[in-house]
């Protein structure tokens, strides 16, 4: 690539009206190109059509699967989405299409009304606050964003955020309520968290009682290559350290079967499921 800063303004000029011709030539060729990210294309959306061809709804306990159901979900599906995040079935709990409406429902709950373990609201807390590893998740921040939650932003590395700064800023300040993560192939640089991060962030001490990691596994079957990329479980890791009721793990099919139609789910301890609940 030309390095502009040594051309001449002659050569910058010619540069100019090269890339200015290039340009030209790709709107000539009339192209009409969905740029959207995140949309399947025809030949994976074929992949789920078996699921129109459905005629038995009746799930293992008898309930007709079409119509209201329990709170948690299916059990078929709280063990699907078991495995997949490696937690027992009876900690996941089970939503619609959209995994980030179950992280604004979750950002909605603390903010309404806390958690067993608040002192009050977060609503109520002096200038409450969240660390935002970037780059990051632009829908994720905007969901702090709206409730005039404070951001502070946290340098990722190619292991993660910078647990150095994590660890501090989450030890030293009760007004900091938690933590956006996506540990694998993370927003926009596609790292994935190591197993040391994983382990510093089940352990840590954290000056807030109720302070929660948001921990979006949006990618945790969406493998780039053949390498399968496996990270720990951070739920079961945090039981190790009896902390197990800060974490929330989301994860959703919609980037799996049909855009707007899929299932979306949330892993978490007994306590805070029975709190979300």
């Amino acid at each position: 690539m030309a390095n502009y800063l040594q051309m001449s303004c002659e050569e910058l000029k010619a540069e100019e009206g090269r890339l200015q011709k290039a340009y030209q030539d790709y709107k000539n060729m009339g192209l009409k190109l969905n740029m959207a990210r995140g949309k399947p294309g025809p030949h994976q959306m074929d992949l789920a059509m078996g699921l129109f061809n459905t005629t038995d709804y009746t799930a293992a306990d008898g309930t007709d699967a079409r119509n209201y159901g329990n709170l948690e979900g299916l059990y078929e599906a709280r063990q699907l989405f078991g495995e997949v995040m490696g937690v027992k079935p009876e900690n996941v709990f089970v939503g619609g299409n959209s995994s980030l409406q179950l992280m604004y429902f979750l950002v909605s709950i603390g903010w309404t009304f806390g958690f067993p373990e608040s002192p009050c609201p977060w609503s109520q807390a002096e200038r409450p606050k969240f660390l935002c590893p970037v780059p990051g998740y632009d829908r994720h921040f905007r969901i702090t964003e709206e409730f005039g939650i404070e951001m502070i932003n946290v340098p990722m590395t190619p292991e993660g955020p910078d647990m150095d700064m994590v660890e501090k800023l989450a030890g030293e300040d009760p007004s900091i309520k938690g933590i956006w993560c996506v540990p694998q192939y993370s927003n926009p640089d596609g790292y994935t968290y190591s197993d040391e991060t994983v382990r510093r962030f089940a352990a840590m001490k954290t000056a807030a009682p109720d302070f929660k990691i948001f921990w979006d596994e949006a990618y945790i079957v969406h493998h780039l290559t053949n390498e399968i990329i496996e990270t720990p479980v951070l739920l079961e890791e945090s039981k190790a350290y009896g902390n197990e009721d800060r974490v929330f793990m989301f994860t959703s099919t919609s980037k799996i079967t049909f855009p707007g139609a899929g299932v979306s789910a949330l892993a978490c301890s007994d306590a805070m499921m029975k709190h979300v609940c």
